[in-house]
């Protein structure tokens, strides 16, 4: 068990502050039930946290506030996505959010999910997986599930030319975006709606010229 605990641990701290995790992500260091025992006796101790039946995370701790903060949602979505096996994406506010157009975090997450739709409460946010079209999910790239939510979440009528550019600063936040990466994006997102997939190219224009960064 002691080694066990250890091989956890390891891949625990290797992941960070905020990683969230079921056994699903140990399944390769040892029996489904060992795996539980191990995770319930770190949680006991207070080396990870319990966020519900089966879920933990590794609690990011802010020294300013000298307290553990709470859970980082996309990681939490993508550990339940990863657990029973769904292809999921970020929804408005909480997309705008990661991109930094919108300052307000939420409290309520929703994600588009290839599995049925399912709500959770996880301390205090509410997690929704909603079961969406199939454009939408067929994108393989995190960045480019972002760029088509928050675009979709603005509207056409409401897009700025400073909207476009804090997309494109995400998109290369040390220098132009690389040529790979644009196309890679570009490609990805070839059978979105067409006006989200035409602001994606002026975006990745953008994003791959020296004025991207300020």
């Amino acid at each position: 068990m002691k080694s066990l605990e250890n091989k956890l641990v390891s891949k625990i701290y290797g992941m960070g502050r905020g990683w969230s995790f079921s056994r699903k992500d140990f399944s390769l260091l040892g029996s489904a039930e060992s795996i539980d025992k191990g995770l319930s006796r770190l949680a006991k101790k207070g080396t990870v946290r319990r966020l519900t039946r089966g879920l933990y995370d590794y609690p990011r701790y802010s020294k300013w506030l000298q307290q553990e903060l709470g859970p980082d949602m996309d990681q939490v979505a993508h550990a339940l996505a990863r657990k029973f096996g769904w292809s999921i994406q970020v929804t408005g506010n909480a997309a705008l959010n990661i991109l930094g157009i919108s300052t307000q975090v939420p409290t309520r997450f929703i994600y588009l999910s290839d599995g049925p739709s399912r709500t959770y409460s996880i301390l205090g946010n509410e997690l929704t997986f909603r079961k969406s079209r199939f454009t939408h999910l067929n994108l393989k790239h995190t960045q480019s599930a972002l760029l088509v939510q928050a675009i979709e979440a603005l509207g056409q009528k409401s897009l700025t030319q400073e909207n476009l550019a804090v997309m494109a600063r995400y998109l290369s936040p040390q220098g132009p975006l690389p040529e790979r990466q644009r196309l890679a994006i570009a490609k990805d997102t070839q059978f979105v709606t067409s006006w989200i997939q035409e602001t994606i190219t002026v975006i990745l224009n953008m994003a791959s010229k020296e004025e991207a960064v300020v």
